[in-house]
């Protein structure tokens, strides 16, 4: 059974003045997305900044945001890494810690073969009775899960249930739902692409977009599911200049301004993450105000 279906949210790690975890603003945020129609709360992934966190403070966001959902919807725990025994140690903590999945991003800067992704999803999946979503995101790693790759390590690892698929490429998705007979849990990577991979077999999104449009990114999927696809296109459209802005430069600078604009937290981020730049705060504004969220 799939984790969840819809709209989960790649959340935001809030981050005090001093650049300290806010852990007040953290169960605001989450609260916010749970009023307003989120699926899933995904915490500790890029978009969470997890490169930046220590261990410490990753385990005990994880444990802090599992805490505060209460089982209200489900929690995945971004926990992959480069190295395999901190992917396993992480994955583990996750467990310890309340989450109900992980998402374990591909090895980075290593540039693994297909093969050396077989065995390193095969060991984190064998030390973790938690169901393991893969996150393909080669344009962050410069490492591509191929379809047949994906295709072995979910035959191979009972617990290897799904992938958030970020390359972009529709081609490489359709292969991979042909590949595994549709029997592998597909997510989005690509907030400008849900409609296009629920159209191949996809259960919902893993979203940027969800930080600031939690119901409307919501009701893309919904619509979908419950057979409104022109419903479902036409949010969809509507929120495309907006998904654009928020990948005017690299992500998560634009969220995290955006989400400040919105008066949800601080905006604060680690380096090397920089300030949204003057040009493109406004563009934010102005498509935030566009489709009404200011």
């Amino acid at each position: 059974m799939a984790i969840f279906t819809g709209a989960g949210v790649a959340l935001v790690t809030p981050f005090k003045d001093n650049l300290e975890v806010d852990y007040d603003q953290l169960e605001k945020v989450i609260d916010y997305q749970i009023e307003n129609g989120t699926d899933c709360i995904i915490i500790c992934g890029t978009t969470g900044e997890a490169s930046t966190l220590t261990h410490e403070e990753h385990i005990e966001v994880i444990r802090a945001c599992a805490a505060h959902v209460n089982k209200r919807i489900p929690v995945i725990a971004g926990t992959g890494s480069n190295c395999p025994e901190t992917a396993i140690y992480l994955t583990q903590e996750a467990e310890k810690a309340g989450a109900d999945g992980a998402l374990v991003v591909t090895p980075y800067y290593n540039k693994a073969t297909q093969k050396g992704l077989v065995k390193h999803y095969k060991a984190v999946a064998a030390s973790t009775d938690l169901p393991v979503i893969m996150y393909n995101v080669p344009s962050r790693t410069g490492c591509n899960i191929l379809p047949a790759t994906a295709a072995q390590i979910v035959k191979e690892a009972d617990n290897v249930i799904g992938i958030k698929e970020a390359t972009g490429d529709i081609s490489q998705v359709a292969e991979l739902m042909n590949r595994t007979n549709g029997e592998i849990d597909l997510y989005s990577g690509n907030d400008d692409q849900i409609v296009p991979i629920l159209s191949l077999g996809g259960l919902g999104v893993i979203s940027v977009l969800s930080n600031v449009a939690p119901q409307e990114t919501h009701d893309i999927v919904a619509k979908y599911m419950a057979g409104d696809t022109k419903g479902s296109l036409e949010l969809q459209m509507k929120y495309l200049d907006l998904i654009h802005a928020l990948f005017c430069e690299v992500n998560p600078i634009p969220v995290n301004k955006a989400v400040e604009l919105m008066g949800l937290c601080s905006g604060r981020m680690r380096g090397p993450m920089t300030e949204l730049e003057p040009e493109h705060v406004t563009l934010l504004e102005n498509t935030m105000k566009a489709v009404g969220i200011l």
